[in-house]
């Protein structure tokens, strides 16, 4: 794939997961966020906007040089199939938990969309690690978060 297509189709995706997220979160912040118990580390509301723009351009960047590989060899080839399947899938699982969890007030449901999303995380760096070191290791930081998020949402869950 030539770069500009490429970079289209790296950063478009992400790009509509973030817009979709910030639809479903803003309205809710002020209203039924702010009236749920929370735990002690809950951070400030404004680091979720600061460390997921940081994260969907590390996770454009991954996908835009996972997408650039192209494996000569029939084993690379099928990881590398099964990395783009398991890429797209953790972003499809990422743009879901927002409306989940945000939308439909659904604590518990975000919990089940937030925990396949950090397996599929793992999955997905474990799958590019052999194809592309560098767009394994930006992924590091999201499954970092994303783990955080996932305590955070099953502590809101149990609290409430």
């Amino acid at each position: 794939m030539s770069r500009w297509p490429r970079l289209a189709a790296a950063v478009v995706p992400v790009a509509a997961v973030a817009v979709v997220g910030s639809l479903a979160t803003s309205p809710n912040i002020p209203t039924w966020y702010a009236g749920l118990a929370k735990p002690d580390f809950t951070p400030p509301n404004w680091l979720f906007p600061v460390a997921w723009t940081i994260l969907y351009a590390l996770i454009a960047f991954s996908g835009w040089r996972l997408l650039g590989i192209a494996p000569a060899t029939g084993s690379l080839r099928r990881t590398r199939t099964l990395a783009l399947w398991a890429f797209f899938v953790q972003l499809a699982l990422n743009g879901a938990w927002t409306p989940v969890f945000f939308a439909r007030h659904d604590p518990a449901g975000g919990l089940v969309v937030v925990v396949a999303l950090l397996i599929m995380i793992l999955w997905t760096i474990r799958l590019v690690l052999p194809l592309d070191r560098l767009a394994a290791l930006v992924l590091v930081p999201y499954a970092a978060w994303v783990s955080y998020a996932t305590a955070l949402n099953a502590a809101i869950w149990w609290m409430n």
